[in-house]
């Protein structure tokens, strides 16, 4: 199995709190609360790790509440290479109500000064070669700009790792310009980081020609319950998930972005390796909190997913 590096400049503690409806303004009952080390990097590994590969997880963490994400890495087995910075890991709430919508409020996370982002660069210098590939996923933390991180990108490609982009706004129309090995958008993040609309086919196989001639091979689209389209350099596919109780939508699209690269890396064919990715992330919606649980019940949520072509190219 591969070596995966993930990077996740912003972690928090997820707290999900699971009511039947949230009724602004009222006092709400929950009938359920769950904490869970996270962020979209640290979620990409633990579904990679269930998968057969080996993990090191890097990014910035506070140093003063570092508890729950030390005990993960040392129950999942990952390599901790995050660098301490003062102050605390931003926590974020999640309310699910039953019908599977999610509210969410994000807290702000610690400043990262130059002194933490160079040591971060000299961290990745060393541990990065011998990997396959690095992940780099989630919001930016305050005090790192769009461009580091398009440097940082362009820096871990220099260093010969296939480089997966999982972010949104600002960060991913800078990350775009370094020319990613893979990148995961929706259609609403890809169409505002390229600031065209992207409501047809055509127009998002238009936006797939645009960002290949820049380097992306790999462009994923995530349309959640509408299902995945995926342009590479082989003809487009779309996969459709099958219908699944919904208890959570947290973290479906890190597991579509885990199974994509467990496919990839493992040389799976394309429309095997769309049809795992689809069913990973179908999975993950039925479930609190991340991972593959149940093998039994990921075989038979792909046989429910339907993969053919989205287009001639």
């Amino acid at each position: 199995m591969a070596k995966i590096l993930t990077l996740t400049l912003n972690p928090a503690l997820d707290l999900t709190v699971q009511l039947t409806r949230l009724e602004p303004g009222q006092v709400n009952r929950s009938e359920a609360m769950h904490t869970h080390a996270a962020g979209k990097g640290v979620n990409v590994a633990q579904v990679l790790a269930d998968l057969g590969h080996q993990l090191t997880v890097s990014g910035f963490l506070g140093a003063d509440n570092p508890q729950a994400f030390e005990a993960l890495f040392a129950r999942r087995g990952f390599v901790d290479a995050f660098v301490r910075v003062p102050g605390e890991t931003r926590s974020n709430i999640k309310l699910a109500e039953q019908d599977g919508r999610i509210t969410d409020l994000n807290g702000p996370g610690p400043e990262v000064d130059a002194a933490a982002q160079q040591a971060l660069l000299e961290c990745l210098e060393r541990i990065a070669p011998g990997h396959d590939a690095v992940v780099v996923a989630g919001s930016l933390p305050r005090g790192v700009s769009p461009q580091w991180l398009q440097a940082l990108l362009t820096r871990l490609k220099a260093l010969g790792l296939k480089v997966a982009l999982d972010t949104s706004g600002e960060a991913l129309r800078a990350g775009l310009a370094a020319g990613p090995w893979l990148v995961k958008p929706n259609t609403e993040e890809l169409a505002e980081a390229l600031d065209c609309p992207l409501l047809s086919l055509a127009t998002q196989a238009a936006a797939a020609r645009r960002l290949h001639a820049q380097g992306v091979e790999h462009l994923v689209i995530s349309h959640g319950a509408e299902g995945v389209n995926w342009f590479s350099a082989a003809p487009a596919l779309q996969a459709l998930p099958p219908k699944v109780s919904v208890a959570s939508t947290v973290g479906a699209g890190d597991s579509l972005l885990a199974g994509m690269l467990h496919g990839l890396l493992s040389a799976h064919g394309f429309e095997q390796t769309l049809r795992t990715a689809t069913a990973i992330a179908a999975m993950a919606v039925t479930q609190i909190g991340f991972g593959i649980t149940d093998a039994a019940q990921l075989a038979q949520l792909e046989q429910g997913v339907r993969v053919h072509p989205l287009i001639e190219q």
